[in-house]
């Protein structure tokens, strides 16, 4: 029998969540992506705005990609100088964050932060995971279902770890 593969959670923002579930997804040790909304006041998605950041849902496998890895993913696709703004979107629903609910993956991540010689410059927001909406379905791998949409990160950069990764083992 094989036994149980370890799986644990992150919620990553990085701007429109389009782009970032679709380049999540492509990174080795992902097994799962979910397109969602992290810390607003509210468990609707309709509505005010509400305070959220637009983020994606992570599922990981901790013995193939740790939160050290995840965070120079997600460095690689932000500007982690950027407030409230990533590419063309713009808006505090836009910034830049890692959330969890689990205080050792906090820590990792601003560890991460604080090895950077820049570290005094980056605006990446590390916070317990507070409240998490998933968005309406038409978000949900919006890029693997409307790859013509637009997206603040280029295709090469989308697919750059594809080859990397048999998604078809995937859940």
């Amino acid at each position: 029998m094989d036994a149980e593969q370890v799986v644990e959670e992150i919620y990553l923002a990085g701007g429109c969540l389009w782009g970032v579930q679709a380049f999540i997804g492509t990174l080795p040790g992902v097994t799962f992506t979910e397109a969602g909304r992290a810390n607003g006041t509210s468990q609707r998605i309709d509505g005010a705005y509400n305070g959220y950041a637009e983020c994606v849902r992570t599922r990981f496998d901790p013995t193939v990609v740790g939160v050290e890895q995840l965070m120079a993913y997600l460095f690689e696709i932000i500007d982690p100088y950027s407030v409230n703004r990533q590419g063309p979107d713009v808006g505090q629903k836009y910034r830049s964050g890692v959330y969890s609910n689990d205080p050792a993956h906090l820590e990792e991540a601003r560890a991460f932060i604080a090895a950077r010689d820049d570290a005094r410059r980056i605006a990446v927001e590390v916070l317990p995971l507070a409240n998490y909406v998933r968005s309406a379905e038409e978000h949900q791998d919006r890029l693997a279902r409307f790859p013509e949409d637009s997206c603040h990160l280029p295709a090469a950069q989308l697919t750059k770890y594809l080859a990397d990764v048999d998604l078809a083992a995937r859940p």
